[in-house]
Order: structure tokens, then C-alpha cells, then sequence
């Protein structure tokens, strides 16, 4: 499984998280199993716990980028793609970020829409850039 599969089935755990938010991660793993007949890489759900382990930081970020936005009015889609970028761009250091905002674009483009994909790209954009200026001192 290439690591472009292995973020698109964490995608999948995390959107469906959306909509099952009282759902420990485990048992969605367990469900998606049962249901698609996968086996889910350790990567996908190591991203998966992550992204969860550390979803208000995430989700506070999202907030803070996605300006005139609440995380309300984002799709589940949307939000589920940037919730991931910005777990594997802040929690794991070895991809390095333009890695993460592209493969965060391509899943946008396959589940959602190109103006969702503009959308994405701009806030994760703005998210690294601020991060730079953080090192930076600026």
C-alpha cells in the first residue's frame, strides 16, 4: 500500500468519525474492517488516533485559519481532509509539510470539489506560512 492509499484510509476513519463522534477510534477501525474487508495500515491509524488524540488543537487552528468560516459551516469532507493535514503537517514530523498539503489537495479533488480543494489548499498555505514566521521570529 503506497503512503498516498495509506492517508486516503485514514481520510476515510476520520470522516467517518464526523459523523460518529461518540464511536471510540478502535471501534470504527473494527467496523471499517468488517465492512470493507481492509486491513487498516499502521499508518493510517496511527494518523487516525493522532488526529483525534489532538483534535481541539487541530480543530483550533482550523478555526483560526478558515477566516469568515466557522468549523460548522465546513463540510464534513472538508473538514475531515484539513483535520488530517493538519495533524500529519503539526504531529508528524518526518512528511514533510508540502507533502501534506499536496496529498490533502488530491483527496479534496477525489471526495470533494475543486473550489473545496482551492479552499484547503489556501488555509493550509496560511497555516505553514504562519508556522514559518513562528521559527522565524517575525
Amino acid at each position: 500500500m503506497t503512503r498516498s492509499e495509506e492517508r486516503e484510509q485514514a481520510f476515510l476513519f476520520v470522516f467517518e468519525k464526523a459523523f460518529n463522534m461518540e464511536i471510540p477510534e478502535d471501534d470504527i477501525i473494527a467496523f471499517a474492517e468488517e465492512a470493507r474487508v481492509l486491513e487498516p495500515s499502521l499508518f493510517a491509524v496511527m494518523l487516525f488516533k493522532e488526529t483525534y488524540k489532538n483534535l481541539d488543537e487541530i480543530d483550533s487552528v482550523i478555526e483560526k485559519f478558515a477566516i469568515g468560516w466557522s468549523k460548522n459551516r465546513i463540510s464534513k469532507v472538508a473538514l475531515s481532509v484539513l483535520r488530517l493535514a493538519i495533524c500529519e503537517i503539526r504531529f508528524v514530523p518526518s512528511v514533510p509539510s508540502g507533502v501534506s498539503v499536496n496529498e490533502a489537495v488530491e483527496l479534496a479533488k477525489k471526495y470533494a470539489t475543486g473550489d473545496d480543494a482551492a479552499y484547503i489548499n489556501g488555509i493550509l498555505g496560511a497555516y505553514i506560512r504562519s508556522m514559518s514566521d513562528e521559527r522565524s521570529g517575525d
